[in-house]
């Protein structure tokens, strides 16, 4: 099978490139809208790039650009100059070009002529296509396809090549009006006095011969397509958001409508929607990212959390399997839809992750409490049992109570919790840990697991299971807080390596176990102190690694970089415990950073010190849109309102915090069970109109549900 994340990285994209993506289809473009040759642009269909190289040049130049942007997530609008027949210097010459993503490309090109003469065009249009596997472009590796075999044929482009499954990959091009060669489409073109001229190019996959179902034509509207009839649908259903501090206001809009661009949808189930990681790289369901980005966007459309567990569900491991790490009651890390994993979102699946499965009991017992129906809550019970009895019978391996992971082949993830690149746990002086490791946040899954489960019963009257899991859960907590805690530190440790040594780094995990209720007490104001030292918070956000560590490294993936999603669920934690000035410091900065990046955070970037930096440093290779980023700002959101809905107990829970800054804040059409709910609130006072009958307002937090996981 394929390595699957031998590179968990996400792939260099190179300055400037514009990405569009609708589903799990994206394409990547210079600012100029042509994709060049011998990197990583191109456009990506089913994991394959059916687009390598796509280069207009009029009159025997380049377009000189002028602006890019993107409207939406699956189109982008590019302007540029084009060079007039007589090589003058102020060209009279202007190119508008829309490009549309989803099943295949469609590039609108419309060149306006501003002056007052006739003006003649060459416009010639190279296009290639190398059909390259996605893992092969992200990795740098050779292709692993055939070499690919052009034709011409009915005016058309033809291109394909055979892959290693015995599948044919391929993509046709045309264009009304083109003459068509196998270098690609080209027209002579004369263009009246202040007129216009346009075309459509077209590119169509094309999997053993035959297109997709509702491919791009030149005729038809593209608001009829289905992306963009989900993308509409999907902003008259999230909420609508007013607030007074406007960044705040546009970060949440952009989230929301991000969110909205990283949903997959299963053809066998085309109603249910999945959250993918993010593009361009990782548009695939992710166990763990797609269950904590659902999680933590649950106040904008819990669906998308329900959606995610049924589709998880469907996944869940059978069987043992070496190659792909699949056990009985597991939940996948990773599922493709290229050649190499087959053509539905059900296709290969790659299992080596330690965390997924205890979040998938947890994210349902939280589900519990936001009114879904008990329909999707009870089908998806068993599926938690099955994933509680992997933890304890192939999570658990050596019986001492603990989750450890150490992959059984040589193609897996070395690392298999958030942090899974090949250094990403290590101990303070700089050594990496060796495995079996047990994860310090994966511990608190599982107990968050346990709780949830007990709490799911308790709903349900099995008294039985609620005792068994409740016995867990505090056993699994005081055995934690014993054997990770380094007094000698005021921390916990990272892991424990595979002699039972604890990992001694100081590092953001330890936020997770915050956030999850796993920590006493007694240890809490300690972990707090140090997620808030200078050493772990930038003023921007929490480093995933203190600076005083041997593996500190500002500019890396897990090493002293800042996640947003990471710092944001440490900021939970951080409320969770009481700790609101903290949490709110966080919080506020995060917003900031988000300003910087345009209203969009990355999935990370560096851990510069605010003080030493007056913007944030981008990271080189961080995907954007990316799920966990963008859910993040509405998680941050949600804990500064203080809004938990608990349908089990019959209330809503509103107690809000927020900054001065912040102004006022107003969100409508926000789903809470059946209903449509209006939540506003300024400082410490907040309203909900339209609540569901027999739902009491509360004015005060939460509390924890014995240790409930999202107190």
């Amino acid at each position: 099978m394929t390595a699957w994340n031998a590179d968990t990285e996400a792939g260099a994209s190179e300055l400037g490139a514009v990405t569009v993506v609708e589903g799990s289809s994206f394409c990547i473009s210079a600012h100029s809208g042509d994709v060049h040759a011998g990197g990583s642009q191109g456009a990506y269909y089913q994991d394959t790039r059916i687009v390598s190289h796509w280069i207009l040049k009029i009159n025997g130049a380049l377009r000189e650009p002028l602006v890019a942007r993107n409207p939406t997530a699956f189109r982008a609008e590019f302007v540029g100059r084009a060079a007039s027949a007589d090589g003058r210097f102020e060209s009279p010459l202007v190119v508008q070009h829309q490009r549309h993503v989803g099943s295949g490309l469609r590039d609108d090109i419309t060149i306006r002529n501003y002056s007052g003469q006739t003006s003649t065009c060459e416009i010639e249009l190279r296009i290639d296509a190398d059909l390259a596997d996605l893992f092969d472009v992200k990795g740098g590796r050779a292709n692993s396809a055939e070499t690919p075999v052009k034709k011409v044929h009915k005016n058309e482009l033809h291109i394909e090549a055979a892959h290693p499954s015995g599948q044919r990959r391929g993509v046709a091009f045309r264009a009304s009006g083109a003459k068509v060669s196998k270098d690609g489409l080209s027209f002579h073109v004369r263009i009246p006095a202040r007129s216009q001229w346009s075309t459509s190019i077209i590119a169509i996959p094309l999997t053993n011969g035959e297109a997709p179902d509702e491919p791009f034509t030149e005729t038809t509207a593209l608001h009829h397509t289905t992306g963009v009839r989900r993308h509409l649908a999907w902003e008259e259903h999230v909420p609508r958001i007013s607030v007074t501090d406007k960044n705040v206001e546009e970060v949440l809009a952009r989230s929301q409508s991000d969110l909205g661009s990283l949903r997959i949808f299963d053809p066998e189930h085309p109603d249910r929607a999945a959250v993918a990681a993010g593009a361009p790289w990782f548009m695939a369901l992710f166990g763990r990212d797609s269950i904590l980005a659902s999680y933590m966007s649950l106040m904008v459309d819990p669906n998308l959390a329900a959606g995610t567990l049924q589709t998880l569900a469907g996944l869940q491991g059978s069987k043992v399997d070496v190659d792909s790490e699949e056990e009985p009651g597991r939940m996948p890390h990773e599922v493709r839809l290229g050649i190499t994993a087959g053509l539905s979102l059900g296709g290969t699946a790659y299992y080596g992750t330690a965390d997924a499965t205890p979040l998938f009991v947890s994210l349902l017992s939280e589900l519990s409490r936001w009114g879904l129906g008990s329909d999707i809550i009870d089908s998806l019970l068993p599926h938690a049992d099955r994933a509680i009895a992997w933890m304890e019978e192939y999570g658990d391996r050596d019986g001492d109570g603990f989750l450890e992971y150490q992959r059984p082949n040589e193609h897996g993830l070395v690392n298999q919790g958030w942090k899974d690149s090949w250094d990403g746990i290590n101990f303070a002086d700089g050594r990496m840990a060796e495995t079996p490791i047990a994860l310090c946040e994966v511990q608190a899954y599982a107990y968050a697991a346990y709780v949830g489960r007990s709490l799911l019963a308790r709903a349900a009257g099995d008294t039985a299971v609620e005792r068994r899991c409740a016995d867990r859960a505090a056993a699994l907590k005081e055995a934690f807080n014993e054997t990770f805690w380094l007094p000698e530190k005021g921390y916990f440790a990272l892991a424990l390596d595979k002699d039972k040594k604890p990992v001694d780094s100081c590092a953001s995990n330890m936020g997770h176990c915050l956030w999850v209720g796993i920590v006493d007490e007694d240890k809490a104001p300690l972990v707090a102190e140090r997620l808030m030292s200078p050493e772990m918070f930038t003023g921007w956000g929490i480093r995933t690694l203190a600076s005083d560590m041997g593996a500190y490294n500002p500019v890396s993936y897990h090493n002293g970089s800042v996640w947003p999603h990471d710092t944001a669920l440490a900021a939970t934690g951080l409320m969770r415990y009481g700790f609101v000035k903290e949490a709110n410091r966080v919080a506020s900065g995060l917003f900031d950073a988000a300003e910087h990046f345009g209203g969009q955070l990355p999935e990370l970037f560096c851990g510069f010190d605010r003080g030493d930096f007056a913007e944030p440093v981008p990271y080189p290779t961080a995907c954007s849109p990316q799920a966990w980023a963008a859910a993040a700002p509405v998680q941050l959101a949600r804990i500064l309102l203080r809004f938990d809905p608990d349908f089990t107990r019959n209330v809503l829970h509103l107690a809000p915090i927020l900054p001065d800054s912040f102004g006022s804040f107003r969100a409508d059409n926000v789903l809470l069970g059946r209903s449509r709910i209006t939540v506003q609130a300024t400082g410490s006072s907040g309203s909900v109109t339209g609540a569901p009958a027999g739902l009491e307002l509360r004015s005060d937090p939460r509390p924890p549900l014995t240790g409930d996981l999202f107190g």
